[in-house]
């Protein structure tokens, strides 16, 4: 699952100041707030192409309106537009007469010029982490099963391969970011890496290579990604995938720190080393996340699995959801919780007259993490994770308990 927006992760990269503070000493109607909001956190994204778009919008039905002249012309000298920022700045000059602090500010732009068109520099991260896990293998929880149906059942006892083995585990994590215009376009790339200390059929690795643009139609805004990855299991290339989605935000009326979203995405996934496996997965769902003190997200989806003829279980249907809360702590910590599940419901049985059930899987997952700031750019984080994997099948079930400590480093 690929939850959420990739453009959630870029961070601020331009120091460019916007009108926020001009903006609040003049009033608003209710119906022209949402632009305003809508441009000036483009500016803060680094999108001054989509700010200046619904600054002009604004301003043919608001022309008298101060803060969206100044936004206006702040995003004209972000783009490097000298000579059309130098005529908006007069013109706030005359028509305005900003205070002292505003003047201050059209006056800091001016000395550090409008001249120089805008560079994104890419971000970095790199993980390390330690840990250890009770069911590194995702083992059955229960050693006996049954093969059959009715009356003709044989009880079988599972190899001891094939129950939980805990075991240690290092991981590394590469995470890289960069901008490619004004729009807010990025390039995503994403490495990672699980090494056990024994139980190395389950040493895995992955990457991920992703395109992310913002997109606007009508007054309704969102972001569209195209992504491709692949995972290796055992030194093998165990899957591929290909995913489009597209998040877009209604235009609502909303508290300025709601955020309300609607998500679609496609996904095609194969099986390099397994036959019948390959499938195509739709997903369509919705996302609150609230930013205050504390950040609470909340998404819920609605899932349908379309396997190739012959899949063991045929087709299924089901659905995802999420929790996730964020909370400072005392001693500049960060503490978060989540929690997840994922529902499947099958279609057909599993495998006719062995495994005569319609699988049905339910997977809940509850995250615990504190992190703490180690200087400007590095953290370490201790995580704890508990798996439980219900299924109709008993052969399938398993519970899990891990703990981690990782060590990041941001923007080097």
């Amino acid at each position: 699952q690929m939850g959420g927006t990739l453009a959630d992760q870029l961070t601020h990269v331009n120091d460019t100041p916007t009108a926020e503070s001009y903006t609040q000493h003049h009033t608003r109607t209710r119906h022209a707030a949402l632009p305003i909001l809508e441009a000036m956190r483009a500016l803060a994204a680094d999108q001054p192409e989509r700010a200046n778009a619904l600054l002009l919008r604004f301003l043919e039905g608001e022309p008298r309106h101060a803060g969206a002249w100044l936004d206006l012309a702040f995003s004209q000298c972000t783009l490097g537009h000298g000579a059309e920022a130098e005529r908006l700045f007069r013109e706030i000059e005359t028509r305005f007469k900003p205070p002292p602090a505003i003047q201050e500010l059209i006056d800091q732009h001016r000395a550090r010029g409008c001249d120089t068109k805008p560079s994104w520099r890419p971000l970095w991260a790199v993980s390390l982490g330690r840990g250890y896990d009770n069911n590194i293998n995702q083992g059955a929880s229960g050693s006996e099963f049954f093969i059959g149906s009715g009356g003709t059942q044989t009880q079988w006892n599972l190899d001891p391969e094939f129950l939980p083995k805990p075991d240690r585990l290092t991981t590394a994590g590469v995470d890289y970011l960069q901008q490619l215009d004004e729009t807010g376009s990025l390039l995503i790339a994403q490495l990672r890496l699980r090494q056990n200390d024994n139980v190395h059929t389950q040493d895995t690795g992955s990457l991920l290579l992703g395109y992310e643009r913002p997109w606007q139609w009508g007054a309704w805004r969102g972001y569209g990604t195209v992504a491709v990855s692949a995972l290796q299991l055992e030194r093998q290339l165990y899957q591929r995938q290909e995913q489009v989605q597209v998040r877009a935000t209604p235009p609502l009326e909303l508290p300025e720190n709601l955020q309300w979203s609607l998500l679609a995405s496609v996904s095609h996934v194969r099986y390099p080393t397994r036959t019948k496996y390959d499938s195509n997965t739709l997903e369509l769902g919705a996302n609150l996340y609230w930013r205050g003190t504390q950040q609470v997200s909340f998404s819920l989806s609605g899932l349908s699995d379309q396997g190739q003829n012959g899949r063991l279980g045929g087709d299924r249907h089901g659905w995802y959801g999420s929790l996730q809360l964020t909370q400072p702590l005392p001693y500049n910590l960060k503490g978060e919780l989540g929690w997840t599940r994922q529902v499947w419901q099958g279609s057909e049985v599993y495998s006719e007259n062995i495994i005569d059930i319609v699988r049905h899987q339910d997977t809940r997952q509850l995250r615990a993490a504190i992190q703490m700031p180690l200087g400007a750019h590095q953290s370490l984080q201790l995580e704890w994770r508990a798996v439980r994997n219900q299924e109709n099948i008993p052969l399938f079930q398993y519970n899990s308990h891990a703990i981690q400590l990782n060590w990041r480093w941001d923007n080097f």
